[in-house]
This record gives C-alpha cells, structure tokens and sequence, in this order.
C-alpha cells in the first residue's frame, strides 16, 4: 500500500523529503541536544547540508543553486525541524535571503552573492526588526542619508537571526521620511566593512543553535549599487516575501509537532503502568489521537499554502491561516508529549523538553499570532 504521507508529492519532492529525512537522522540529531546546551553554531552540520545543496535550494540552477520551489524547500525543512529547529531556522533565514536576491536583485548582484550563498561559503540575514518595531514595519527608524553615490546607513536591528555569523546580510532602512511606506529601501549589506557592527548576542528560551543578533548600523557606507529592486521599493519587497516566510515557519512548527507526537508514541509504548503499557489506557491514547489529528492538519494545509506560493496565486490569507494554525497546535502537541512523558518530560534528558522550548518563538517571529489573525479577518 502507498505512503500516505508521499500522496500527490512529486518523485522529485519524494526524493528531496527522503534525502532530508535522512541527514536529519544522521546529521542533524545526533549533535542537537549539545548544541542546545552549548549554543554552538552549527558550522560543521551546515558544511555538510551545503554539500548536499540544501543551502542553495531557492537559488537558481544558473548561480549554482537548485532551483527549487517553495513547497520543495519546505518538505525538507519539516524533516530538520524534527531534529533541530533551530538549525531550521538559520536555514529559513539563509535560502529566503537568497531568494529574495534572487528575484529583485541586478544581474552583478546575483553574480556577486549568489553562488557563495548556494554554497555555504556566505550565510544571509535580514536586518528588519528594531527594539521598538517588529510586526509594524512601518514604525522602523534606522535610516539612510545619501551622500554622492553613497548612502550612510544607521540605526539599531534587534532579533536578527544569522546576524553575527552572516557573510550577506538585507538591511531595511528609511531613506526619505516624507514619503511613507514608499520610503523604505533594502540594501545589500556587507557585515565585514566598517559600520556594521554586533553589539550583543541573545539568551533565548529555546532555539540556542540559531544565533540572534543586535545589530548596529553606524555610519555604515553603501553605495547606490548595493540597493536591492529600486530606492523606495523596501516595504514592497519585504510585504512580497512574507507570505511564502510564513509558510516556511508553518512547516517549521509542524516539523516539531511531528518529532514530539513521535516521542510521546514511542515512551507511551514503552512505559508500562497499571500492567499495560499507558499507550492502552483511552486517557493517554485519546491525548495522542488528539496531538496526531493536529499535527496531520497543520502540515496539510501548510503544504496547500505552499502549493499555492509556487503556483502564483495570492496566498497571504492561506499563509497565515498556516503559521496561525501550526505554531498554535505545536505547542499545545509538545506541551502533551511532555505530560505524557510524566516528570520525565520535564527533563533535559528528554528530546520534548527542547522541542517545547524551540517552537515558542514560531508564535513570534515573521509575525505574531494576533498579526496572523489580523491579515485573516481582513481578509474576510
């Protein structure tokens, strides 16, 4: 009988979802809890996905990447979220930069960043966030100042993931005050010139393996060719990319869910009370029904929306619809594997310890679940 899971998947994306399965097992796991504990960077574990061309997916083949689509990219993350959703995050962070290099920058600027990106060599971020704006992107205040053919950029990035181990980074700026949203401009930015510079590195709740970074602007020199689309295109360009952003954190969340259903299953089974294991007892078993239905639906509709991003059909409703859905039940699902864990869950020992701290920031980022609801009943 066919995989239900591999229904209506392409033998391509088949292919992709296996290969990823497999590094996330080999690769990945192994080395997730001491990453946790130490917060190391993944530097090892990224050489190795970049061989594999997971680093280059939503690069174009010509810039030697693998020309993937959306839903390709996001079948894969699904799998390393499972082991590490940290690492999933960098790897979020790193192809979407690209792909917006990709689809609004020069050819010269393709050329230049590209290929070190598909590779590894060169590991992207997006500079957005501020310490008093996140969501409203309207609210930012670092700004640009042209001079000549320069402009000099300052302001301080709060939260950027990637920030202080990035070889490429697109900074947000305002560079013309009076006119708006239209006075936002993105700019490829350079985090080894002079100007950029990283004042603190987070401690987070979970996600240790991510690095998230405060990042200063000071005086920071780019030259008119490093803008990214046109002067004052910024907010269109960064609105465009977050439907498919969101999607990637739906799978993200969903990824997680899996790995905590799995875990729950496996310790049910194992764990005997009362004479039988608890995976026979309705209370647990109808807990694991619950947190299997919801994991199933979350990763069901996030690739709906992912179908929808690849085919160009406007799916801002339908990508958030999925990171709503997905981080909400993710966290409810590894909230349930710990308690079925029993105070063994509540352990460092246990894998769903870190799952529970690693998915509560998908509530957050690329939009909070108030904004999702927002974008939803507006759209109604």
């Amino acid at each position: 009988m066919a995989d239900a899971s591999s229904a209506f998947l392409s033998e391509q994306q088949i292919l992709i979802r296996d290969s990823a399965r497999r590094v996330a097992a080999e690769v990945i796991a192994p080395t997730a809890a001491e990453r946790d504990r130490t917060a190391a960077w993944p530097r090892a574990e990224l050489k190795a996905l970049a061989k594999l061309g997971f680093l280059g997916m939503l690069v174009p083949e010509e810039y030697g990447g693998a020309g993937a689509s959306v839903t390709d990219f996001c079948l894969a993350q699904y799998e390393f979220a499972g082991a590490d959703a940290g690492l999933a995050t960098i790897l979020h962070v790193h192809n979407f930069a690209a792909l917006c290099i990709a689809l609004h920058g020069t050819e010269e600027q393709k050329r230049r960043y590209l290929p070190a990106m598909a590779s590894g060599e060169s590991i992207g971020a997006f500079l957005l966030t501020e310490p008093q704006a996140g969501s409203d992107t309207a609210a930012l205040r670092a700004t640009g100042r042209r001079d000549g053919d320069h402009f000099v950029l300052d302001g301080t990035k709060q939260f950027i993931s990637n920030g202080n181990e990035a070889g490429v980074g697109l900074a947000f700026v305002v560079t013309d005050k009076a006119a708006g949203k239209r006075g936002a401009t993105m700019f490829i930015v350079d985090p080894k010139q002079p100007g950029y510079v990283v004042t603190g590195i987070e401690s987070k709740m979970g996600q240790h393996t991510a690095h998230t970074a405060q990042i200063a602007l000071d005086d920071y020199r780019a030259h008119e060719r490093d803008i990214l689309g046109k002067e004052g295109d910024g907010y269109r360009l960064v609105m465009g990319g977050l439907s498919d952003g969101r999607i990637g954190i739906a799978f993200i969340a969903a990824g997680v869910a899996r790995a905590a259903l799995n875990a729950a299953v496996a310790y049910a089974k194992d764990r005997v009370a009362y004479g039988k294991p608890i995976a026979e007892l309705q209370g647990v078993s109808f807990d694991l029904a619950d947190m299997a239905a919801q994991t199933d639906i979350a990763y069901q509709y996030a690739l709906h929306a992912a179908r929808l991003c690849d085919a160009g059909i406007e799916c801002m409703k339908e990508a958030s619809i999925a990171k709503l859905y997905a981080t909400e039940i993710a966290e409810k699902v590894c909230s349930d594997a710990i308690q079925i864990h029993g105070g063994y869950g509540y352990l460092s020992d246990f894998p769903v310890e870190r799952y529970a701290r690693d998915v509560r920031v998908c509530k957050i980022y690329e939009g909070t679940s108030h904004i999702q609801k927002l974008i939803i009943a507006r759209s109604l």
